[in-house]
């Protein structure tokens, strides 16, 4: 698409029999002729559903963006794609991210539509509209939908990530069901996603910090008004992308991915950041690999005293200054003269920006927290890497050798692990097996398992766990995930007995199965793939096109742009 050269005058612009189907149809609306002669089409990608409950406010969002495209002399057309709910999805939202991309890449190109603004907000609907834009790439910009406002029980604030506390409390029965009832109303009180660091906050901070959407967008709750008047003045920027060709492969340089990860350090970011970026990096084409988020995190220390590494909450966040007060501390470590979606470079959107609470952003000389970021661990037990988050684990087990107590699956885990006799302690090292892409399917984030009853009994709070899946990005502990190549492909994960020592040394990033190279290639002739029988539909094509965690967790044949620009004129 040329600079004011509108690719949606390939349909509007038409005269005769198809510039007459392409616009009659579109006036049953309502809609004025002079909207198609040169005015920038912008698309709407809305994730709004009612079984996606942090997205349910999205239709107001849509009418706040709308107002501001036509302030800005475009032409707002809202339509729907594929929504993830994180909290209702079966198997898990995560299987059905690459399938949402496909929605919004085809909803995009098929249409006439000179830009587009994202509306996501839950966890995948984040990446999967970012990368099935990026396979277009037109000029783009997102807004989420913002987080909760925090919870109120019992004269605390609460938010996701006291779930899995409340959960261990039930189990040792300090907490009743009546006050486990009274507790989900007092969490979930405001319209928005989880009001902690977890993956959906790290996705928001993700677009801010590549410069995809107008400064502040990470943080401002879902229930303030200043989210509708960020997203009005989201539909009035787009506009100008527009006329200026800003395309999302301008904005989305090698430089925006790298300051993406240093910010995620900085701001205690979800795991499931690094397979999501990933990904987008893949659509988009630019050359990114899990060693660099170990490499880029090393020297960013944490800034930000959010949950689930800190105390506070987004809506804190917020008050506090925002991402851009936490991007001005760091601002040594990025690239400043990035572009963002509003023209200006990074270093232009946080200058002015300041600290207004030192508890819940503090300085680059002063940090919350000296270890931040993602740490790839590496060892025969995961040859091509896996993730662990030091501001949310123990200290004291960053370092651990323990036996393993295996579980072959999640199923097997429920069984077993509040059996009395189940042969545990709280030096061992939990291993799940077969909840990775392919094993799942979709890779669930069940990775931070609950411990024994028994040993929650005696006071012990956390152990080494280690997965081919995910957690949550509200949860925490000493957790290993994204083990690569998961267990489902044959990789060593899959052979790992109840009783074999294993090692795990986040300082030394590595991972290591205390097993001789001849004893685990006896084992691995005698492994047999486990079989899901799934032979049809959208699951049969991810099991068989899904790439590992290392790579992103897309389809193989989904990476890099379209070279098709315009849709095939179907009359």
């Amino acid at each position: 698409m040329k600079k004011n050269q509108l690719r949606s005058q390939n349909w509007f612009g038409k005269s005769g029999k198809d510039g007459f189907i392409y616009r009659a149809w579109m006036k049953n609306q309502g809609i004025p002729s002079d909207f198609f002669e040169g005015k920038p089409v912008i698309g709407i990608c809305n994730t709004w559903s009612e079984l996606t409950p942090c997205n349910a406010h999205f239709r107001d969002l849509a009418e706040a963006v709308k107002k501001g495209v036509l302030e800005a002399g475009g032409f707002p057309v809202e339509f729907p794609v594929m929504s993830l709910g994180e909290t209702l999805i079966k198997p898990t939202a995560m299987l059905y991210r690459n399938l949402a991309s496909m929605d919004v890449e085809e909803s995009i190109r098929a249409n006439p539509i000179d830009g587009v603004v994202l509306l996501c907000g839950c966890d995948k609907t984040t990446p999967s509209l970012v990368m099935g834009a990026c396979s277009v790439d037109l000029p783009t910009l997102v807004i989420s939908g913002g987080p909760m406002m925090k919870g109120k029980w019992k004269g605390k604030d609460i938010g996701t990530s006291d779930v899995w506390r409340f959960a261990e409390a039930y189990k040792l029965g300090e907490l009743s069901q009546e006050e486990f009832v009274e507790a989900e109303a007092c969490m979930a009180r405001t319209q928005g996603h989880c009001a902690v660091m977890g993956t959906a906050s790290t996705m928001a901070t993700m677009v801010e910090a590549l410069g995809l959407s107008l400064p502040n967008n990470a943080a401002i709750p879902a229930a303030d008004a200043r989210r509708k008047v960020i997203s009005q003045l989201s539909g009035r920027r787009i506009v100008g992308m527009v006329q200026e060709n800003l395309t999302l492969s301008r904005i989305l340089t090698r430089e925006a991915f790298e300051n993406a990860i240093k910010v995620n350090a900085a701001i205690g970011g979800s795991t499931n950041f690094v397979i999501h970026l990933l990904a987008i990096a893949g659509r988009i084409g630019v050359d990114l690999s899990i060693d660099d988020f170990d490499r880029l995190s090393q020297d960013i220390p944490l800034l930000a005293n959010l949950q689930p590494s800190g105390e506070h909450f987004m809506e804190d966040l917020y008050y506090a200054g925002g991402l851009p007060a936490v991007m001005k501390q760091m601002l040594e470590h990025l690239h400043k003269d990035t572009i963002t979606v509003n023209g200006k470079t990074v270093a232009e959107n946080v200058t002015q920006s300041e600290i207004y609470n030192s508890d819940i952003i503090s300085s680059l000389e002063n940090p919350f927290k000296p270890n931040s970021g993602i740490a790839v661990v590496k060892g025969n037990l995961a040859p091509n890497g896996a993730v662990i988050k030091p501001s949310a684990a123990t200290p004291a087990l960053m370092k651990h050798r323990g036996k393993a107590v295996v579980f072959e699956n999640i199923e097997d885990y429920h069984a077993k692990i509040d059996d009395p006799d189940l042969d545990i302690d709280e030096n061992s090292v939990m291993v799940l097996k077969n909840v990775g892409p392919k094993g799942y399917p979709g890779m669930a984030e069940v990775g931070n398992m609950s411990l024994p009853k028994k040993l929650l009994e005696k006071g012990i709070k956390d152990m080494v766990r280690i997965s081919d899946g995910r957690m949550s990005g509200t949860g925490f502990g000493t957790v290993v995930l994204h083990v690569s190549p998961e267990a489902a492909a044959g990789g060593n994960i899959a052979l790992v007995q109840n009783g074999d020592w294993i090692e795990l040394d986040v300082d030394n990033r590595s991972l290591t199965l205390e097993v001789s190279e001849e004893e685990l290639e006896n084992r691995r002739n005698n492994w047999v793939a486990p079989n899901l029988n799934i032979n049809r539909g959208y699951v049969s094509l991810y099991i068989n096109h899904v790439e590992q965690a290392h790579l992103g967790a897309d389809m193989s044949f989904l990476k890099g742009k379209s070279g098709s620009e315009v849709a095939r004129d179907s009359h």
